[in-house]
């Protein structure tokens, strides 16, 4: 490619998105004291523009306007431009996002907004065309209209943005209100059950009609209401609902049936054409979730889902130094000579394609079927394209299939006259070569960013998923993973994590010349995965670090006035609000994961003040749990396990022994959510021992593995039959 034109400071930094804007036309900063003092001295308006390297909209504004060199030199001349990637700073985010709700209804990225000097917000939105349309006011009008204003009623534009700040600061404060006590769990149960109940889609599974995110937050909340309500038809129903769900996501085209994993959202009703970003924090939860469904149904399906995620998760996202890297973008180069990119490019098929790859008669079939006739029935290929137009409003996808399996294996058989056990190896044939004749295509672009917090999540999956499957391949992994963020996001001298790290040009991890610090989020997932990780390894190292960050949360995110965890820490003049997120979307919000993570981290260590703040979250949040616990799954699903009292499963033995490998399977066996595992291996000088004095009296019966089931530090009588155990998990 020839020399870019321009390049501008972005180049110095390390953020894959504010590099895909380095050779934009437009005079752009990174957040920071260099862009606001220039602000101050030249009294100049900031536009500030919010993305993320796999946002399709993102791209579009780009190519539209930040590439267009008359406006890139409007931009320049009358405003300091700075560019943020929210996913490195989640903190500005959510300050200018909650603005950008509040004034116009909606949200979402890109998010451009217009601040005064003192970064105080004004005016704002999210994608802009470049010109007027008949509907929309054009970017380039939008830039003239308000620096004029600024020329003209400087005054006024300043004492508005006061207003507003005054207005946004009362608007996202979340406190405890007076003597307020958590609420009570079964009514906020009860509630979220029927909030979800009645937004539920009986045909197709999910919670809305489109788009269809996969929200694995509702998904455990109703596995922890089936577990307490098993006998009801309440109960019964919520399973039901769960299970379909994620039946009907892994049969859709939003989950990648050739090269593994889910793209981040369904366009349509019926799970089938995706939006084909893949983001990591959704294959972390949804490898979760997937596998307690297979620890609740015994079915292998949701096994071999779990399994598929955590592939494309080792394969494609995976640096080699232990991290997991951030997203893969949706759109890409439809063959190795296009000039423009297209969404779906890496991930659809036109029949004709399908038909060159499986041209072989298959055996025992109707006469003249062929491997592809099998596969194209299987996954709903047509001639002219499976794709409907109004799906596909830029004609990105015409001709194009979005495979999606339409058939169970005993349909497809019994439509060809062969048996249903032939099927599977068939479907399997044509997915490989199709997987292989994909590896040509131009691969779409690779955020190799690596967040703590999400690297948090992706743990929690592998390990989770090890246990769950009895799989020790995965635990390894996620140990592989928590060695990575000691090494590399995590100072040892302050105690605290960092927010990012990179991967170099030359393969090696790389840190921004003044690192991010953490933030609650960071803090909250990487505690859950640790926990997670010592319940499937037994390693007491990751214990130990997790009760440390913890305690170093507290310090840094706790309020002491209204409760709860404000999500970044004080002290950064640059931010104009201490937030506090209220919401469990695609990722469930910090506050509602720190009280289970609080619960946990009490019986570990026998600190009872972490139940208290649990309690005082729950307290804050209150009024939200009571009337819309449909925003807060995860913090619902919390106040259950915050009720019911975590049950502490302590297995007495030698962690090599069978005896002991057998207890722990049946405990791994079983689904339940208000359960914390610990292996008492009788080392008085160990981390566990240190912290709960009471593991001294439980001792192995006639000196086999025995389990005790503790609940607030009274235990059980010693049980030393696995299915004994069993039966006492699982009421």
């Amino acid at each position: 490619p020839s020399l870019p034109r321009h390049t501008n400071r972005l180049i110095n930094e390390k953020s894959p998105y504010l590099l895909q804007h380095a050779h934009n036309p437009v005079d752009w900063y990174p957040w920071g004291q260099e862009a606001f003092d220039k602000a101050k001295k030249e009294n100049k308006l900031i536009f500030l523009s919010v993305g993320y390297s796999t946002c399709h909209w993102c791209h579009v504004m780009e190519e539209e306007s930040f590439k267009n060199e008359e406006i890139g030199e409007i931009m320049s001349k009358n405003f300091v431009c700075i560019k943020v990637d929210r996913e490195e700073r989640p903190d500005v985010d959510k300050v200018y996002m909650t603005f950008v709700q509040v004034t116009s209804g909606g949200g979402g990225w890109p998010m451009s907004v217009w601040l005064t000097p003192d970064l105080k917000p004004f005016a704002g939105g999210t994608y802009f065309p470049p010109e007027d349309g008949v509907h929309r006011v054009g970017f380039r009008t939008v830039l003239l209209r308000i620096a004029e204003q600024w020329k003209e009623n400087k005054d006024a534009l300043l004492e508005s943005s006061q207003k507003i700040l005054e207005a946004l600061l009362h608007v996202s404060e979340i406190r405890v209100q007076g003597q307020e006590s958590p609420p009570p769990a079964k009514e906020v149960m009860a509630t979220c059950f029927q909030q979800l109940s009645n937004s539920y889609d009986e045909d197709y599974g999910g919670f809305s009609e489109s788009p269809k995110f996969p929200t694995p937050v509702n998904l455990n909340f109703l596995f922890t209401y089936w577990a307490l309500h098993r006998t009801t038809p309440e109960g019964a129903r919520a399973l039901q609902m769960a299970l379909h769900t994620l039946k009907m996501m892994a049969h859709g085209g939003i989950h990648d049936h050739i090269c593994q994993g889910f793209h981040r959202y369904s366009t349509d009703q019926h799970w089938h054409v995706p939006h084909f970003e893949k983001m990591l924090y959704d294959q972390g939860q949804l490898a979760a979730t997937y596998s307690r469904a297979f620890q609740i149904s015994g079915d292998k399906f949701f096994a071999d889902v779990a399994q598929d995620i955590l592939l494309y998760v080792s394969r494609d996202l995976s640096d080699q130094a232990g991290g997991f890297y951030s997203a893969e973008d949706a759109d890409s180069y439809p063959t190795t000579e296009s000039g423009e990119k297209r969404e779906g490019a890496f991930c659809v098929w036109t029949a004709e394609e399908i038909r060159a790859l499986l041209p072989d008669p298959v055996e025992g079939a109707t006469e003249g079927t062929t491997l592809g006739d099998v596969f194209m029935h299987h996954y709903g290929v047509k001639e002219t394209g499976n794709v409907s137009p109004m799906k596909d409003p830029h004609q990105e996808l015409k001709g194009k299939n979005v495979l999606i399996v339409r058939c169970s294996p005993e349909l497809t058989a019994s439509r060809f006259g062969l048996e249903p056990e032939c099927v599977g190896a068939l479907l399997q044939e044509g997915q490989h070569r199709l997987a292989a004749a994909r590896a040509q295509r131009p691969r779409p672009h690779l955020d190799t960013k690596m967040l703590a917090a999400w690297n948090g999540l992706m743990i929690s999956g592998f390990a989770q998923a090890g246990a769950a499957l009895a799989e020790q391949k995965y635990v390894s992994r996620a140990s592989q993973a928590a060695a990575f963020l000691q090494r590399h996001l995590f100072d040892p001298t302050s105690g605290r994590l960092l927010r990012s790290c990179y991967r170099g040009r030359d393969g090696t991890v790389e840190q921004s010349t003044v690192p991010i610090q953490g933030f609650l989020e960071d803090y909250v997932f990487v505690i859950q995965a640790l926990f997670d990780l010592y319940e499937a390894s037994l390693e007491q190292s990751w214990l130990e670090w997790a009760l440390q960050l913890q305690h170093m949360q507290d310090k840094l995110f706790w309020d002491p006035k209204g409760f709860a965890y404000f999500s970044s820490e004080a002290g950064d003049p640059s931010l104009l609000l201490r937030l506090k997120g209220d919401q469990d979307g695609a990722e469930p919000t910090a506050n509602s994961v720190t009280v289970t993570n609080l619960l946990r981290a009490a019986c570990y260590s026998g600190h009872m003040e972490w139940v208290e703040k649990a309690g005082q979250i729950l307290a804050a949040f209150s009024e939200r749990l009571r009337k819309i616990p449909l925003a807060l799954p995860e913090m619902a699903r919390a106040t259950a396990v915050f009720h019911h009292t975590l049950k502490q499963v302590v297995i007495c033995g030698d962690p090599q022994g069978e005896d002991t490998k057998e207890m722990l399977r049946c405990v791994h066996s079983v689904f339940s959510p208000n359960k914390v595992l610990m292996l008492a291996d009788g080392d008085s000088a160990g981390f566990l021992h240190r912290q709960l004095p009471f593991l001294a009296s439980l001792e192995r019966k006639d000196g086999k593995a025995t389990a005790y089931v503790c609940s607030n530090f009274s235990c059980s009588l010693p049980v030393t039959s696995p299915q004994e155990l069993c039966g006492m998990l699982s009421p």
